[in-house]
């Protein structure tokens, strides 16, 4: 009988081992450690909105500035509401598998105890000592008697090897019973987050809806700031038209002298001047000189320019904080219907009194003010050009030498308590979207 029992629990304990693996997590979208960074910088984003907010508001009059802190917080708003649905998903399944796991536990757990008890039953008929030396002596050889030895030695190592396992499966099921209650918390947690989030933002709509309404009602002020804004804009982009033009042909003047100076030269080192030869100019520096609508890359030029290129999505804002309050390109005015704008660069909403820094290494070529800008500042990086406008104060000159995260100046604050910076990138002569060269805060 021993000879039966014993291999029949050695099988049953390999397929119940078998039973208690856990099928493997499905991959998700988002892992919980991006979800934590995503909530971590919209909340970092509701503080900077926020305070920006609260220094609109110090006004009496709505103003459009403090539309965009709204907008801003709105949209972070729901990002936020968008991550703790992300967050529910990921606990809700965590929550699916240990559940599937505390079901295969007790399985096991319920088998393992089904196991120990027949052994129980099987080695209680030789538990006392007498029915264990009749049963061994009851042998017919030497041989048999040695077998029947070492079962009854077997069945001892396997009681108290099915006794460890029925404990440490037990341990088991209550770590999971406790992570199931934790996740189930976490759960309702986030559910009731998730209820004052939806709150918040039916708060923050209908402050908006309410600013937009006072807004409505001041529509010939909002046209007439229009007015003025699109007439700075235009003598804005007279400006940086203007000076481009200029640094190009500076720059074709610079290297056509420097080709024509090269041919002189190598005229001169192969003795090539005959009677009735006039002085030619090279190729390489009549292409220069005509050459209007870039800038000739000398190997300098080429380096600055490459390096400001690699940093295309990863650079520098041109403020440590604050939000892109209007987009680069057309678009539908915030307030007066049927009314397009167009922005050559973006408006950065930020605190009061910002340092304004260069998004990187460059020289200063331009430093002036224009009525509705405010002060503005150049730098040319080879052939790139950044602009930085609507300065309260400049800390730079004209053909200063400048280094990326260098502050040039501090952001202006308008009457209606809004800082606003406006940003441009151009090549050459083309007019770039800075979004795409912007990297994350």
């Amino acid at each position: 009988m021993v000879a039966q029992v014993a291999p029949s629990l050695a099988q049953q304990r390999s397929k119940s081992t078998a039973t208690r693996k856990a099928p493997a997590r499905k991959s998700t979208t988002k892992s919980k450690a991006q979800l934590e960074r995503e909530r971590l910088a919209n909340l970092r984003r509701i503080r900077e909105a926020s305070r920006i907010l609260s220094q609109t508001q110090k006004q009496k009059e709505a103003s459009l500035g403090q539309l965009n802190a709204l907008k801003e917080k709105l949209d972070v708003q729901k990002g936020v509401i968008r991550n703790i649905s992300s967050e529910l998903k990921y606990i809700e399944s965590d929550v699916r598998q240990t559940e599937t796991q505390v079901q295969q536990t007790q399985q096991s757990l319920e088998q393992l105890k089904s196991e120990y008890a027949r052994l129980i039953y099987a080695s209680s008929k030789t538990a006392n000592s007498y029915n264990r030396l009749m049963f061994l002596f009851a042998a017919e050889s030497f041989n048999q008697l040695m077998l029947r030895m070492r079962y009854v030695r077997q069945y001892s190592e396997v009681r108290k090897t099915q006794a460890a396992q029925i404990t440490s499966v037990q341990q088991r099921l209550n770590r999971q019973l406790t992570g199931l209650t934790e996740k189930k918390q976490e759960k309702s947690s986030l559910l009731t987050t998730q209820l004052a989030e939806n709150r918040n933002l039916s708060t923050l709509k209908v402050q908006q809806d309410q600013v937009v309404t006072k807004l409505s009602r001041q529509e010939e002020n909002l046209r007439q700031e229009l007015a003025n804004r699109q007439e700075a804009v235009r003598k804005l982009d007279n400006l940086i038209a203007q000076r481009v033009r200029e640094e190009i042909a500076r720059a074709a003047r610079v290297a056509a002298a420097k080709a024509a100076a090269k041919a002189a030269a190598e005229r001169a080192a192969a003795g090539s001047s005959s009677p009735g030869s006039t002085a030619r100019t090279s190729p390489a520096a009549e292409a220069a000189a005509t050459r209007v609508d870039r800038i000739t890359l000398t190997p300098e030029i080429a380096s600055i320019s490459s390096s400001f290129a690699e940093n295309r999505g990863r650079m520098l804002w041109p403020v440590a904080r604050g939000f892109i309050s209007q987009h680069f390109g057309r678009h539908a005015h915030p307030v007066l219907k049927n009314v397009i704008v167009e922005n050559r660069g973006v408006d950065i909403q930020t605190s009061a009194g910002e340092a304004v820094r260069a998004v990187s290494a460059g020289k200063v070529l331009t430093v002036t003010s224009i009525a509705g800008m405010n002060n503005i500042v150049m730098v040319q990086h080879g052939e790139y050009f950044t602009v930085y406008a609507k300065l309260r104060s400049v800390t730079v000159s004209e053909g200063d030498q400048v280094q990326a995260k260098q502050s040039i100046g501090t952001v202006y604050t308008n009457s209606e308590g809004t800082s606003e910076l406006q940003f441009q990138v151009w090549r050459n002569s083309s007019n770039l979207n800075p979004e795409s060269w912007l990297g994350q805060k």
